[in-house]
């Protein structure tokens, strides 16, 4: 998408209006009168530039470890940098902190390495582009860096494995500035059952795991409860005695996955005060598109090998290689799924619980598949057009984009009073 950057003044009657077009990344309502423009209030890209938007999930900080992309420009692939962070409107980013078990192990030094220069990629990318990005810990941290008109960078360890059954890591990566926390990935943990292996179908939480939580809730640490089994989430949801987040996820009702919450879960995390972010993932948000996926998968198999053999890179490069086979093929290959369906997730959720439980978790760079029409960050203003078409109010909107989320950083921020 091309977008002209330019800011236009116009005079109406008294009022000195200031129009956003997309990509110029002002701050949010600095100079709009709406009750003086009712057509700007109502008009879906305005509700989606005044709102402040929180993506609670991306896998972007491996990309700029092992391809050493510079976000500052346009990207010819991927899903997210900062030109369509600034089109999409987007104002805050919580990146993936993520180590791979089968390539850099369940815990020990190599797992705390690849979570380390991680971090210190993300400290990078606001140390030497401070006019766009600049990191955040707060809920403050974040409204201040909406208001400039830049992005808030923030940081999320996405399976607990570089923490290694050490207690007093925890501590260690919330001073690098990580602010939430999941248990495991798809490869359980010592102390953490995960959703996506056959150890996880039987494991919850052990007593160190449960520690790991009470020293989240004590430090202001969010416990994510996405990627975990059944058994951890309950364990969590018994244990944590602040509200519980899922980064992203979607509704199992909808897409029957383990990787999904069940409306059972959904309820007892909303009583926690907590918020389920929705992913956008087809395969965790669209009904029978996982098992159309798991027979492309079979027809391109050849093919995702052929690319890993040929790629004469480390074992994280050959991933690459086998996830650009299937990211194309899978756009040739399977049905087209629209933002419509990540807003039946959304809907769902709300009749559950209200609105205030809701946020969204995009998962852009770590999937090989996106809705049509939410390609890339910068489609981001569709989620608002649609939820506007739904009958969402503005309010309701700005609580979906991140106004819930802050609501939950603020509440985790508090100190546990003895």
């Amino acid at each position: 998408m091309h977008v002209r950057r330019a800011v236009v003044l116009k005079i109406l009657g008294a009022g000195l209006f200031l129009i956003q077009l997309p990509g110029c990344g002002t701050t949010k309502n600095s100079m709009t009168n709406n009750s003086e423009n009712p057509r700007a209030a109502g008009d879906p890209l305005s509700i989606h530039r005044r709102a402040i938007i929180i993506d609670m999930h991306a896998d972007t900080a491996q990309r700029l470890v092992d391809e050493n992309v510079d976000l500052q420009n346009r990207l010819p692939d991927g899903q997210f940098d900062a030109v369509r962070a600034k089109e999409g409107g987007l104002d805050a980013q919580f990146f993936s902190i993520w180590v791979e078990p089968e390539l850099f192990g369940g815990g020990g030094t190599r797992a705390i390495q690849r979570a380390d220069i991680q971090i210190e990629a993300v400290h990078n990318l606001a140390a030497k582009h401070p006019e766009t990005w600049e990191l955040a810990t707060t809920a403050d941290d974040v409204r201040r860096i909406a208001a400039s008109g830049r992005i808030a960078a923030l940081m999320g360890l996405e399976g607990g494995y570089a923490i290694d059954d050490k207690i007093e890591n925890v501590e260690r990566y919330y001073q690098m500035g990580v602010r939430y926390m999941s248990g495991a990935w798809s490869v359980s943990t010592s102390w953490a059952g995960s959703s996506g292996d056959e150890i996880g179908k039987t494991r919850g939480l052990n007593d160190f795991g449960k520690q790991v939580i009470r020293e989240m809730n004590r430090l202001g640490m969010m416990v994510d409860v996405s990627h975990l089994s059944d058994k951890a989430f309950w364990d969590i949801i018994n244990t944590s005695a602040k509200p519980v987040i899922a980064t992203h996820s979607g509704c199992r009702a909808i897409t029957d996955m383990p990787r999904n919450l069940t409306d059972e879960m959904i309820v007892a995390l909303a009583k926690t005060g907590g918020v389920v972010n929705v992913i956008f993932y087809p395969e965790h948000i669209e009904p029978g598109y996982s098992e159309q996926k798991k027979k492309v998968d079979a027809e391109i198999a050849t093919l995702v090998q052929r690319a890993s053999d040929e790629e004469k890179g480390d074992a994280a490069h050959k991933k690459l290689a086998r996830d650009r086979v299937r990211a194309r093929e899978y756009l040739k290959r399977l049905p087209p799924v629209s933002v419509s369906r990540i807003v039946d997730h959304i809907d769902h959720i709300v009749k559950l619980v209200g609105i205030d439980h809701v946020g969204i978790g995009s998962d852009f760079d770590g999937i090989q598949a996106v809705p049509a029409d939410l390609s890339s960050v910068a489609d981001l203003p569709n989620l608002t057009k649609e939820l506007l078409r739904r009958g969402y109010s503005e309010t309701d909107i700005d609580k979906i984009l991140g106004g819930n989320m802050l609501r939950v950083m603020e509440e985790v921020e508090k100190k546990l009073t003895s």
